[in-house]
């Protein structure tokens, strides 16, 4: 049986598509935005001087920003730091949905990283590896961190360790903002925003 298009929807839905609905100019408002956008990213900064980094005391350690989506850079998809841990001591643990990559400037240590599972029905349902893969690292080592696999970084080294961690935003841009310190590192109880879920 063909379905003739122009008779597919009833008169009562032709009627209602235009009817009843709020007035509104999202549309043009967007367009606005976007100009206005392409304006002020020309005067955005294209390269980040090593004295205006901001440095700051996290849940997760000392780190030092590189890139930030509030250091109005041209950059507009990743965030990059650089963690500092101290001799024998270790960061915190954390998950978010975003995959991370880190790379090793100086010091030697491990990773922990505690997998994820998940199911999907109505809601999703997550749980997490109790026994975590260690992963060993030193300078000049590429880290990978699957999305959501909570994670922590241990020095093992006698000098504090440096390492460049980078993010990505894509995550948060399209609705899933999905970030938890799920324990703070020792000496940064005080900066800690425990999960809401735990």
């Amino acid at each position: 049986m063909s379905i003739d298009p122009t008779t597919f929807a009833d008169a009562i839905e032709r009627q209602r598509a235009k009817s009843g609905a709020p007035e509104v100019s999202f549309y043009k408002e967007a367009l606005e935005e976007s100009q206005k956008f392409r304006k002020e990213y020309d005067d955005r900064v294209n390269v980040v001087k090593w004295d205006t980094m901001p440095m700051e005391r996290s849940a997760d350690g000392l780190i030092k920003h590189i890139i930030n989506e509030r250091m109005d850079t041209k950059e507009c998809c990743i965030d990059i730091y650089m963690q500092f841990i101290e001799a024998g001591k270790a960061t915190g643990t954390s998950r978010h949905l975003s995959e991370e990559i880190a790379f090793v400037i100086e010091g030697t240590g491990h990773d922990l990283h505690y997998d994820v599972h998940f199911e999907c029905k109505t809601a999703f349902e997550w749980t997490w590896d109790t026994t975590p893969k260690k992963y060993e690292w030193g300078p000049g080592d590429f880290i990978y961190v699957p999305p959501y696999v909570a994670h922590k970084r241990v020095n093992t080294s006698e000098i504090e360790a440096r390492v460049v961690v980078c993010n990505s935003r894509v995550m948060k841009a399209i609705g899933l903002d999905w970030f938890d310190q799920l324990e703070p590192a020792e000496g940064f109880e005080d900066v800690w925003v425990p999960p809401a879920d735990e």
